[in-house]
């Protein structure tokens, strides 16, 4: 875990580690593989137009950004943006709440 702008980031090595470290039971290499599916799935999902929802967590979806006409920040001209998909999170309502407890 390392600090980016104030934030702690987790990358998925380290996942897996604290994972293996929680459960000394699992082998590293199963819960590995076991994160790499789970990934895997929910980006397999998104990029047909699926939705995941993940109970208590969130849901992954995908949102339609419509053709646009933008600038470009060097010269003022204008250009087309075209059309494009991007992921969308909504937490979950377990989610919400644990971040908006008095508790942290």
């Amino acid at each position: 875990m390392f600090a980016l702008n104030g934030r702690v980031v987790v990358i998925k090595s380290e996942l897996i580690q604290v994972i293996a470290n929680r459960n000394p039971h699992l082998f590293q290499r199963d819960i590995e593989n076991i994160v790499s599916v789970i990934f895997d799935e929910i980006s397999n999902a998104l990029s047909v137009g699926n939705r995941v929802e993940l109970r208590g967590f969130g849901a992954f979806s995908v949102k339609n950004r419509p053709t646009r006409v933008g600038r470009n920040p060097r010269t003022g001209e204008a250009v087309i943006v075209e059309e494009k998909w991007v992921p969308f999170f909504k937490t979950g309502k377990e989610l919400r709440d644990r971040l908006n407890s008095k508790k942290r």
